[in-house]
C-alpha cells in the first residue's frame, strides 16, 4: 500500500496582538489535504534555525502559498518598497533558499501567488511591485470590499504554452483564473519555463525546467473552492501523486 504524503505548507510569521504567530490558511490546507491526498503540515519560518537538510528529508513535497505580504525587494534587487508595505522576512528568509533546495533534492514543489514570486525570486529572477501603473497592464488586483465569492471570481483567461505541462492537464488552449495580486514577474529568473500568460502578456504560470519532480508556480489562486474548478482539481491531483511518489520512493 502507498504511503500517504506528507506536505509542508510554509508558514508567514504575523503579529497577533502583543505575540507572533506562523500561520497558514485553511483553504491551503484544505486543497492539501482534500485535493492532494496528503497529510497537510505547517511549516514555521523559522529561517535558518532548522538547516534545510533535515527539512527536507521530513517532507514529501512543499506548498509555498499566497500572503497578503510582499516579497522584499532586497532580494531582487527592486526599488525600495514604500512605507506601509506588508513584509515578512522571516518568510522570505525561509523560503528562498528551501526552494532551491527542495528543487535540487527533487522534492515537489507547488507555489501559488506570493509563492509564485517567491520561486521567481529564487531562481534570480525580479518582480513588478505595481502591475497596476503600467497602462498596458490590466489590473490584477482584487476588490477587497466585495464578499469573497466576488473577489475569487474569475476575472480574465490566461493562454496555456503549447508542449507544456498545464496544456497537458487542462487538455484546452485558454482557462478562466481569479485574480488578486500586485506584484508579478519582471524578469523570468534562469532555468524557468512560461507555462501561461494573462491577456497583457504577464506571465501567470512557469515550471522549472530541469527539476526532477513537480516544480510549478502559478500566479492565480487554484486553493479557493478548488474541488469546484476541474483546473484546479487536477492541477492538486498532479502534485499530490508527485508526493506519493517521492514519499515512496524514499527510505
Amino acid at each position: 500500500m502507498l504511503r500517504k504524503p506528507l506536505v509542508g505548507i510554509i508558514a508567514d510569521r504575523r503579529q497577533l496582538g502583543n505575540h507572533a504567530f506562523h500561520c497558514v490558511g485553511e483553504k491551503y490546507i484544505t486543497a492539501v489535504s482534500d485535493g492532494a491526498g496528503a497529510y497537510a503540515t505547517i511549516l514555521p519560518a523559522l529561517m535558518d534555525r532548522v538547516p534545510i537538510e533535515d527539512t527536507l528529508s521530513h517532507f514529501d513535497g512543499l506548498l509555498f502559498t499566497g500572503s497578503p505580504s510582499m516579497v522584499g525587494a532586497e532580494h531582487y534587487g527592486g526599488a525600495v518598497q514604500p512605507e506601509g508595505t506588508w513584509l515578512d522576512p522571516y518568510r522570505d528568509a525561509t523560503a528562498l533558499p528551501l526552494i532551491r533546495a527542495a528543487v535540487d533534492a527533487g522534492v515537489p514543489v507547488f507555489g501559488i501567488c506570493r509563492g509564485f514570486q517567491e520561486m521567481n525570486v529564487a531562481f534570480g529572477g525580479s518582480l513588478l511591485q505595481a502591475i497596476q501603473t503600467d497602462p498596458s497592464k490590466l489590473d490584477h488586483r482584487e476588490d477587497d470590499s466585495e464578499p469573497l465569492d466576488v473577489q475569487y471570481a474569475p476575472a480574465h483567461e490566461v493562454e496555456l504554452v503549447e508542449g507544456g505541462l498545464l496544456r497537458g492537464i487542462a487538455r484546452t488552449k485558454r482557462v478562466l483564473v481569479n485574480s488578486l495580486h500586485q506584484q508579478g514577474v519582471d524578469r523570468l529568473g534562469k532555468g524557468l519555463r512560461v507555462e501561461a500568460r494573462a491577456p497583457d502578456g504577464l506571465i501567470e504560470a512557469f515550471r522549472v525546467a530541469d527539476a526532477k519532480s513537480f516544480a510549478l508556480a502559478v500566479q492565480w489562486h487554484p486553493e479557493w473552492r478548488f474541488a469546484e474548478n476541474s483546473m484546479s482539481a487536477a492541477l492538486f491531483a498532479a502534485f499530490g501523486d508527485a508526493c506519493r511518489q517521492r514519499g515512496n520512493a524514499v527510505p
